[in-house]
């Protein structure tokens, strides 16, 4: 049996989504459709930004409902008027760490700064798919990838 980890960049799929596809990514579709007979799921984290909407809190409540241990970051809102609230490092670290303990892992982000996770975690003999809108996802984790798995419509909340 194939043991899995899944880490979603949640405000990555969001945007990418929202934007590339105009709907909002289906988390129990993804579920199901990783989840099988033939896997058994090491882990599963969501990594979010903790605004204390009431909305958010609702999705992180469906998210932890469908089997994610959502992490949550602070929304940090500089002086410019910028805001920032990136989980970069934070998934870097729990994907090597686990990494040990699993055959294959899954990314869900388009961010071409985990291109050189995605090597390292190769060279460690990992196999690691990664999820993304085509036309919003850096060809760097495309390439990268020991599969690239599309985003499309079959993705989308059905309304």
């Amino acid at each position: 049996m194939e043991k899995i980890a899944i880490f979603v960049d949640v405000q990555n799929i969001y945007y990418t989504v929202k934007d590339g596809l105009k709907g909002q990514f289906d988390y129990n579709y993804f579920w199901k459709k990783v989840s099988n007979k033939n896997v058994l799921l090491e882990t599963a984290f969501a990594y979010a930004i903790d605004r204390k909407d009431k909305k958010q809190i609702q999705f992180q409540n469906i998210l932890r409902g469908i089997g994610f241990t959502v992490k949550l970051k602070p929304f940090i809102s500089r002086q410019d008027g910028s805001a920032k609230g990136d989980w970069d490092v934070g998934i870097t670290i729990d994907m090597l760490e686990v990494a040990i303990k699993v055959d294959r892992l899954i990314l869900l982000s388009g961010d071409g700064d985990f291109a050189i996770l995605v090597d390292k975690l190769i060279s460690m003999k990992k196999t690691v798919d990664v999820y993304g809108v085509p036309s919003l996802t850096a060809d760097s984790i495309i390439k990268s990838a020991s599969r690239f798995v599309t985003i499309d419509k079959s993705f989308l909340i059905q309304k």
